[in-house]
């Protein structure tokens, strides 16, 4: 037991998945945390994950989704995005755990002596060590308070190997906290095959099986599904399951994760989480009704009817897997339901994009985002994409490498220097005006190549940068990348028109650029050569900082520019979304200097 831990008063909801990973633990997960954080209580939430790496930094999207960043530099699943988000609360390492951090840990205490000789086992000492880091947890809780609940999501399904010491540490801690302590939900998945029309209960019922199996009884069902389970289905699982139908809850798809809370209250399920640990008299009423309202607001606005439309383009190299992009395509639903925009989303993969098709491809699209990656895979298709937004006018946000790639094309066609590229790219490059810093080690002081986690960032007044973060000259963002504007190159890009509105506090590091803004066109009817209606590349990853009730200032501007420049031409739409509410409502907060 850590010191000051009390048992009993720390209580914990477990979330376990059956029949097959992949089905929204942490939706779920996160939405149960919500209904509870709503109601005044503190809560904190952790993934355990059953590989062996030692973080996520080194996963291939195409394994495991889009990496995620934390404040701290940690890099984790991307499943502490979802927390984050519906929670709107800052995480940090201690709320993402794996396998191989376990063993390193206690492998590195054997080394020391620390187990005074005994022989080092998986009971007590790897399930130990789980028990621990959940209690420490629950005693930092948000950061500020210790956590009334913790939320604990075990990756993976019930029976895999890899997770079982997780699912046996879970049934300790249990059994240890006394009864009304713990509560174990279960996740599993009500499948449909094609050929017979209806819905079959046989694998969740088996899935179910192996958790009780393992010497667990859950208390809370939860059945995915592609729609809504039917009641008699429900009723067989309830009865095979030992778990009262009151508990079963229909997890099929919806509109948006975000509807799920308010489902899950209207059937009661917020109540039956806390019977179950007895917490309903540390319920704050006043603080829940409010929160029902303003979440509920945006709820309204995300599902309601919308009186524009426009196309956005993710132009990438995992573009037909979208979630190697989770973040970004969370941000364009914030802003669309905040600006009064249906926001259709075109996944298009840069691998074969060329300056000789790069106008079909994105023919039709209001704005682009070319996301961040690592390797050369794609980035000649991603330059020819800058290239056209830049030439045509349409609005482009350049995240990570879309703000190194923004670069490079500025260099070889504003310059003329035609081979402009990037170290990682050509590590003999002359013209390399993207590069790593050999200094950079020792100026951030990671002891590595990667620059991680949220940093200072210097905006110069007056931009648009500052106009889009409400008048600030100073933002803290998220950075997971190792390359920058070599300083070299610096003067010569700003006296041909790029504009570097954002860097490091301290040294010449690059972090966010921007063209200039001519909206109108001169007295000969032509607009100068660099300019451009919304052009923004940021080093950082602002995707990762969105939230449902706080979009992120540079998607918001760049949702708002492809509006106004999409209806532009159109005399009475563009009066009317000039007069537009959610419009006036975003550009008045910005020139007031407030957040959005």
């Amino acid at each position: 037991m850590p010191d000051g831990y009390r048992p009993g008063f720390h209580k914990y909801v477990f979330v376990v998945g059956t029949v097959m990973s992949g089905l929204g633990k942490g939706i779920f997960a996160s939405s149960l945390a919500k209904m509870l954080k709503d109601k005044g209580l503190t809560v904190a939430p952790i993934k355990m994950e059953g590989y062996l790496n030692l973080d996520s930094g080194t996963l291939n999207p195409y394994r495991h989704g889009e990496v995620f960043v934390l404040d701290d530099g940690t890099e984790c699943d991307m499943d502490l995005g979802t927390y984050e988000r519906m929670l709107d609360q800052n995480l940090t390492r201690r709320n993402f755990v794996t396998s191989g951090q376990i063993y390193h840990e206690i492998l590195d205490r054997e080394r020391q002596g620390v187990y005074l000789g005994r022989d080092v086992q998986m009971i007590p000492h790897v399930t130990g060590e789980v028990k621990r880091k959940l209690r420490e947890l629950a005693l930092r809780g948000d950061g500020t308070n210790p956590a009334d609940v913790v939320f604990v999501e075990v990756g993976g399904t019930v029976g895999d190997y890899e997770n079982g010491f997780y699912i046996e540490a879970l049934r300790e801690l249990a059994f240890e906290e006394g009864p009304e302590s713990c509560c174990f939900v279960a996740l599993t998945y009500v499948i449909e095959p094609q050929t017979l029309g209806e819905q079959k209960s046989k694998a969740a019922q088996l899935g179910i099986k192996r958790l009780m199996e393992a010497g667990v009884q859950p208390q809370v069902l939860a059945c995915r599904a592609g729609r809504r389970v039917d009641s008699n289905v429900l009723e067989k699982i309830a009865m095979f399951s030992n778990v009262p139908m009151r508990r079963v809850f229909s997890m099929h798809d919806r509109e948006s994760i975000y509807t799920i809370p308010d489902d899950m209250r209207q059937e009661g399920l917020d109540r039956e989480i806390m019977s179950l640990i007895g917490l309903h008299d540390r319920v704050d009423a006043v603080h829940e009704d409010k929160a029902r309202r303003t979440w509920g607001g945006f709820v309204d606005k995300l599902t309601g009817p919308r009186e524009r439309e426009i196309t956005v383009g993710i132009t990438g190299k995992y573009a037909e897997l979208r979630d190697a992009y989770a973040s970004i395509d969370k941000s364009l639903e914030h802003c669309g339901a905040h600006l009064n925009v249906k926001i259709q989303q075109r996944w298009i993969d840069t691998t074969d994009m060329t300056d000789a098709n790069v106008a079909d491809r994105l023919a039709g699209l209001d704005g682009v985002i070319v996301p961040g990656g690592f390797g050369s895979r794609g980035v000649e298709g991603k330059i020819a994409c800058v290239k056209h937004c830049r030439e045509n006018r349409v609005p482009y946000l350049g995240i990570c490498l879309g703000f190194q790639v923004a670069v490079i094309e500025f260099a070889r066609n504003v310059l003329g220097i035609a081979d402009a590229t990037s170290t990682e790219f050509d590590p003999e490059s002359a013209s390399a005006v993207i590069s790593e810093l050999p200094e950079q080690k020792e100026i951030e002081g990671l002891g590595g190549t990667m620059r991680l986690g949220a940093q200072d960032v210097k905006v110069t007044a007056g931009s648009l940068a500052s106009f889009l973060h409400g008048g600030k000259t100073s933002i803290h963002e998220r950075f997971r990348h190792r390359y920058e504007v070599e300083p070299a190159w610096i003067e010569r890009l700003e006296a041909a028109g790029m504009i570097f509105s954002g860097r490091h506090p301290d040294v010449p590091i690059m972090q966010m650029l921007e063209l200039p803004q001519v909206a109108d066109s001169g007295p000969d009817g032509d607009r100068p050569e660099i300019s451009h209606p919304y052009f923004v590349g940021a080093q950082f990853h602002p995707e990762l900082t969105s939230r449902p009730l706080n979009p992120q200032p540079v998607f918001m501007g760049l949702v708002a520019a492809s509006i106004l420049e999409k209806y532009r031409a159109d005399d009475d739409a563009s009066a009317k979304i000039s007069k537009d509410p959610a419009i006036k409502r975003w550009s008045r907060m910005q020139k007031s200097g407030q957040t959005v």
